[in-house]
């Protein structure tokens, strides 16, 4: 394939207000289906594939050098709730799209196979979280952005609360808490001061200038900054990030969505495009925020790596990991240097697929054999081939070794960092990697390698069709975006050409 042009024609599309809309009205329709799962499921099944239909009915568009964009009102002059695809939406609506469709399916397995209550509901939020993800990839401007974040903390609060215990509810407060509060109490009073200075909130079309103005007090400006990485709180970026373990009481479907789709790839999504768009990368140069905000989030990936290694609970040795990972997208968008944000963007969609798919292997688990923690998994991988060889590439994604996903990640950053000349950086990567297969490497020994206690693996066999199916689905995706990468990377090479 070619690679995607430098958007230079802006085409007005309905198309885009109907991508968001499609996971709404699915959700609303879900809801009249209580007394009729399989019609329920069909319905969910059906809003996916019609959103990853029309969210791929977009590319050749963007790969011509166009960028859609669909006002739907403006409040004041420069502020605007108003739709937008270009090469950077694409990437995370892509993303979004294409795992809802995989998660649907998933969690049709999971929910019946654990007899969880409620399944509606979680169907209809689920639906809704999407809905305010594919809002957030198809935002315009930082207004509409805020919006639809702020949709996803709401609809997946439900979600995390899932179980209606004091564990649940303790954990879907601590969720709620801090991220809406750090979204009010950082993020929207940056955007009015933003606003007020710059008489605009829309995105430019380029990753340079930004919207700043060349006349605001450096300060000010890096106030802002600092307001806007904390503001979006669900970027997992310490000290911030407490809410992300907390958040693992929920079923295994909703840690899956909140790790690799919905919750933390709209926080990471949002922070490199205001990073890119908002600031823009001359300014971030010129008052070198670039380098500082690297090593803060390379303490993140260092810290969270090491509490992983601490834990026994499968899910949340998960939960830490994110909280590593996602500070690699941050990190390369940081060093401000092509690869560097190349490898930053391209981990938004292949640490997606990865990581749901080790989610989705938690959840086969669980309900194979219910077992949570690691040191119950001896020998399980024996009884569970399918499941644990699919969490051994997922893992190899993670690490970062060819020739899975993740390696097309850790290569660029590798680089990015030799290009802007950060040794200490190089080494963070290097001691993440270490980290990554000290946490990794033991759950997939233990399953193969470890022996069961007598009688334990009595019974046990693969999870149903319906959970295992998507886990296959998901890493082979994840293979093959690590063999053949340049179907994603032409829309992440467009943003840095």
């Amino acid at each position: 394939m070619d690679p995607v042009s430098t958007a230079t024609n802006i085409i007005e599309n309905s198309n885009l207000l109907l991508a968001v809309i499609i996971p709404l009205f699915g959700s609303l329709v879900v809801m009249t289906l209580k007394n009729h799962p399989n019609l329920r499921e069909f319905v969910s099944f059906s809003a996916a594939m019609l959103l990853l239909s029309l969210v791929l009915s977009f590319i050749p568009a963007i790969r011509a050098g166009q960028t859609l964009v669909y006002p739907i009102f403006q409040l004041l002059p420069g502020l605007s709730v108003t739709l937008r695809a270009d090469a950077f939406s694409m990437i995370f609506a892509i993303v979004a799209s294409s795992l809802w469709t995989i998660a649907v399916f998933y969690s049709m397995g999971y929910m019946r196979g654990s007899n969880e209550h409620a399944q509606t509901r979680f169907n209809a939020c689920f639906a809704l979280a999407i809905f305010g993800a594919i809002g957030v990839a198809l935002s315009d401007n930082l207004f509409t952005m805020y919006l639809f974040y702020e949709i996803v903390s709401v609809c997946t609060y439900p979600l995390v609360a899932h179980h209606q215990d004091e564990e649940g509810y303790a954990g879907a407060r601590k969720y709620i808490v801090y991220l809406t509060t750090t979204a009010k109490l950082f993020l929207l009073p940056a955007m009015i001061l933003i606003y007020v200075m710059a008489g605009t909130l829309d995105f430019p079309h380029n990753i340079y200038t930004g919207i700043i103005p060349a006349d605001a007090k450096d300060w000010i400006v890096v106030m802002l900054y600092v307001f806007c990485i904390f503001g979006f709180a669900k970027n997992g970026v310490m000290p911030f990030h407490h809410w992300l373990p907390g958040a693992m009481v929920a079923p295994t479907p909703v840690s899956a969505l909140l790790h690799a789709v919905a919750v933390v790839k709209v926080g990471v999504f949002c922070t490199t495009r205001t990073m890119l768009y908002v600031f823009g990368l001359d300014t971030m140069n010129m008052l070198n925020l670039g380098i500082p905000t690297a090593y803060f989030v390379g303490f993140t990936i260092i810290t969270a790596s090491v509490i992983a290694l601490t834990k026994d609970n499968l899910k949340a040795r998960l939960a830490y990991s994110t909280v590593s990972q996602l500070s690699y997208i941050i990190l390369g968008v940081a060093l401000l240097t092509p690869h560097a944000i190349e490898g930053g963007l391209i981990h938004i969609v292949n640490h997606a697929f990865s990581k749901i798919t080790l989610f989705f292997c938690a959840g086969a688990i669980y309900v194979a054999a219910h077992k949570k923690n690691i040191s119950e998994m001896s020998g399980l991988g024996r009884t569970m081939p399918f499941t644990f060889g699919a969490f051994a590439v997922a893992s190899l994604s993670m690490i970062g070794a060819p020739p899975v996903a993740g390696f097309v990640s850790k290569w660029y950053l590798l680089v990015g960092s030799m290009e802007a000349h950060q040794v200490g950086i190089l080494l963070i990567l290097i001691a993440s990697t270490v980290l990554n297969v000290a946490y990794f490497a033991p759950v997939t020994y233990k399953a193969f390698f470890g022996k069961p206690p007598a009688g334990a693996a009595v019974g046990i066999r693969e999870a149903p069709l319906s959970m295992l199916i998507p886990i296959l689905i998901a890493v082979t995706v994840s293979v093959i975006i690590g063999i053949y990468p340049n179907f994603m990377m032409q829309f992440v090479k467009a943003v840095t050409g």
